[in-house]
């Protein structure tokens, strides 16, 4: 995928990449996405520098928007490629896996929290293939996730789709990750390292994937 190496896609340009949160509409919670080349963070990651995805994570809205907005989200995502013969898109037909090496520090209470999205080229925008992130090391160490493509549900503004189909895995336009404190009623500090994101296949998993128990509990 075009966005596998996020510490080169951070250091050319953070306008490549979009970061948002419930703030943007009413909310207050915070998100910062950067490069990172701490030694601490980056020890164990093979790289010397990587992206962080780090903020405050809180539930309340402002006062006028009580009772009409639910607090608790952040995240980030690549955005589209477009250009002059049509928008850049990713093929992973090929691939069997998503691939993610990521660590993770801030608030243990969010780690069951965090969300991976995929965006692909149809004709509802607002549509998008979600599955949980399970993290098994509680360290702050680098670990490798991965997630079969056909485990993906798709969600659509912020709801199950009733519906599910087959992802068009030939166009994909943008891949990102949320954090939904809102949904566990969880908040607190979040800080999450990026390392790469991949398509592989079965001879590069090296750990079995943990697979989302409950798809309800999305967006």
């Amino acid at each position: 995928m075009a966005s596998s190496n996020w510490a080169a896609y951070l250091n050319r340009s953070t306008k490549l990449l979009r970061d948002s949160s419930i703030k943007n509409i009413g909310g207050t919670s915070t998100v910062h996405l950067e490069l990172d080349k701490s030694p601490e963070h980056n020890k164990g990651s093979g790289s010397i520098a990587t992206g962080r995805f780090w903020g405050e994570m809180r539930l309340d809205v402002r006062p006028e928007l009580q009772g009409r907005i639910r607090g608790g989200y952040a995240g980030f995502r690549s955005k589209p490629r477009p250009t002059l013969f049509g928008e850049i898109v990713d093929d992973v037909s090929n691939h069997q896996f998503l691939a993610l090496r990521l660590r993770l520090g801030g608030d243990p209470r969010l780690r069951n929290s965090y969300f991976v999205n995929l965006q692909t080229d149809g004709p509802i925008t607002t549509d998008l293939w979600q599955h949980r992130l399970y993290f098994q090391r509680n360290d702050g160490s680098w670990e490798d996730i991965f997630i079969p493509f056909e485990n993906f549900i798709l969600t659509n503004t912020g709801e199950l789709v009733q519906h599910q189909i087959t992802m068009m895995r030939e166009r994909i336009r943008t891949v990102g990750i949320s954090l939904l404190g809102g949904n566990s009623g969880v908040l607190g500090s979040y800080d999450l390292g990026i390392n790469s994101i991949r398509a592989v296949n079965e001879e590069d998993v090296t750990r079995p994937p943990l697979i989302e128990k409950d798809p309800s509990c999305g967006i």
